[in-house]
């Protein structure tokens, strides 16, 4: 079964910055593409961002297009999701989730199109 663990999470102030971290436990990511998805207290789970397996595709959300920046590091076994320039509205839990056969296109990406998730992380901008 794959596992996916998110890390990064934390309280930080309007205008600061984090580095999500989603990790693999038991098998590799280079051959899954990954999504990053988020989801507000009493909000639906909204596509972020998507980066695909060999990582010269990627898409986001146009609420966070230009201040987020997906990655990853096959070596690693990791995908990352930088966010600078945080807002209270991106307060949330934040998941990573793989899938091994999903297009990636200029659409940000939905969770239907995702089979394996982690447990989330949360991420809470305040002041």
């Amino acid at each position: 079964q794959l596992q996916l663990v998110e890390s990064g999470g934390e309280l930080v102030q309007p205008g600061g910055s984090l580095r999500l971290s989603c990790a693999a436990s038991g098998f590799s990511l280079e051959h899954y593409v990954i999504g990053w998805f988020r989801q507000a207290p009493g909000k639906e789970r909204e596509g972020i961002s998507c980066i695909s397996i060999s990582g010269d595709k990627s898409n986001y959300a146009d609420s966070v297009k230009g201040r987020f920046t997906i990655s990853r590091d096959n070596a690693r076994n990791t995908v990352y999701l930088q966010m600078n320039s945080l807002k209270p509205q991106d307060t949330g839990v934040y998941y990573c989730a793989a899938d091994p056969y999903l297009e990636v296109t200029d659409t940000p990406p939905f969770p239907i199109d995702f089979g394996s998730w982690g447990q989330g992380t949360q991420v809470t901008v305040s002041s």
